[in-house]
């Protein structure tokens, strides 16, 4: 098989020829048709996340088609169409598995990080962390809601009940919740880079109420705020954006250090929280929700052999929406 192989960080993927992989105990064989590029796969690349199994194949929005069960696999059939997400496995023993938060187990291995992930033309997946998808989507329009879906609807359940939400870093999984936000009748405020007119009218073309830079203040004060942008400084601007009693959730799996700020932008009951990664029960409820509102992706498209290309323009922050690797025909 094919597959854009990180050899070490904060290097370029490098094209390979690989063995297909075999399925072991509890696995599927997936042939992958399609595969999110995250940021999250731009923090494994440069090294902002240090712990990768290396040689690596990065990508953790999978979807594919089952071509192969391990021994003792149920539940799913050859042929049938799977996503794989970021968390790709958990202990299923300590005491946050046990309380239905494996997101925060010590011992969970994620798709594209410790576990070879999708951006090759097959993948290997436990089964029981792989999700049956809502046949109302294609193959490329339905990879982000697997990481930016997923995510961004954790994150969301925080805010859920704010009139006016600012989502900060209009990138991949913000145009996703904007569109439950909306749906739910929230006011959305949407902050770009500095001077990103593009991101602005795209925001506004999904129904934002106000767009702007990250770097100016709302023209209102807002209920709760989510910050997708990975850039520590802007947590105190969401902090002095929110009113008393709100929330600022912190959405990114890496995030550069946040500077010192007075206690009165915190003070007032506010709250500053973080999510980290995804439960499955996330994409039990998330997915059949997005194909109920429903939520349309829009998504820039690469071959696979330009992988490196797609993470140069999210770095660079070149496109609107999500990007996705076609890597085989849908």
């Amino acid at each position: 098989m094919r597959a854009m192989v990180l050899e070490a960080q904060g290097r370029p993927l490098v094209l390979r020829e690989l063995p297909v992989p075999r399925p072991g105990e509890g696995e599927i064989l997936v042939a992958v048709s399609a595969c999110g590029v995250c940021r999250t796969d731009l923090h494994v690349v440069d090294g902002d996340l240090t712990r990768p199994k290396l040689p690596l194949i990065p990508g953790h929005q999978i979807v594919g088609r089952v071509v192969e069960l391990g021994p003792g696999v149920q539940g799913f059939t050859p042929g049938q169409r799977v996503g794989v997400p970021w968390l790709g496995g958990s202990c299923g023993r300590c005491d946050f598995c046990l309380r239905g938060r494996e997101n925060l187990c010590e011992q969970a291995q994620y798709t594209g990080y410790q576990r070879d992930g999708g951006f090759a033309e097959y993948a290997v997946a436990r089964a029981e962390y792989a999700f049956p998808l809502p046949a109302d989507y294609g193959d490329l329009d339905v990879a982000p809601l697997l990481c930016a879906g997923l995510i961004g609807y954790r994150a969301w359940r925080r805010v859920r009940d704010a009139e006016r939400l600012g989502l900060y870093g209009f990138g991949a999984a913000a145009h996703i919740l904007i569109q439950l936000a909306r749906h739910c009748g929230q006011r959305v405020f949407a902050f770009t880079r500095p001077g990103d007119e593009a991101a602005q009218a795209f925001a506004r073309s999904l129904g934002a109420a106000w767009a702007g830079g990250s770097d100016i203040a709302p023209p209102e004060s807002l209920d709760g705020a989510i910050l997708f942008a990975p850039v520590g400084a802007l947590v105190p601007a969401a902090l002095r954006a929110v009113r008393k009693g709100g929330c600022v959730v912190c959405a990114g799996i890496h995030m550069s250090d946040i500077p010192a700020f007075p206690y009165e932008i915190l003070w007032g009951e506010r709250q500053l929280v973080s999510v980290a990664n995804l439960t499955r029960r996330d994409g039990e409820e998330f997915l059949p929700l997005a194909a109920a509102v429903p939520i349309a992706t829009h998504v820039q498209l690469y071959p696979l052999e330009r992988a490196n290309e797609a993470l140069d323009d999210l770095r660079a922050g070149r496109f609107t929406g999500a990007a996705v690797l076609a890597v085989a025909a849908p």
